[in-house]
């Protein structure tokens, strides 16, 4: 696979529908899923050796909540991380 095979590959999973879900509607109300993404690529070769190298990328999310539509009201209803309560927790 070549460096721009990667970083096009990479581009395409952080894109702005990827952070949207799909809404869905039930009972006059109107729920769009949003998460956070996050990634980075990488690579790097020998000019001596043209075929020696390598490259990556990776790429996660986490669900940070959800905008809720009903009506002409609008509003956000954070995800509740339950791990990062924990982790917080044990910290403090």
């Amino acid at each position: 696979m070549r460096v721009m095979d990667v970083v096009n590959e990479a581009k395409g999973a952080m894109r702005a529908s990827e952070v949207f879900g799909t809404p869905y509607e039930k009972n006059g109300v109107t729920i769009i899923p949003a998460a956070k993404i996050a990634g980075g690529a990488g690579g790097g070769g020998d000019q001596a050796q043209p075929q020696a190298g390598g490259v990556g990328f990776g790429v996660s999310s986490r669900p940070v909540g959800a905008f809720v539509i009903k009506g002409s009201d609008v509003s956000w209803q954070p995800a509740l991380d339950l791990n990062r309560i924990i982790v917080m927790g044990q910290v403090v």
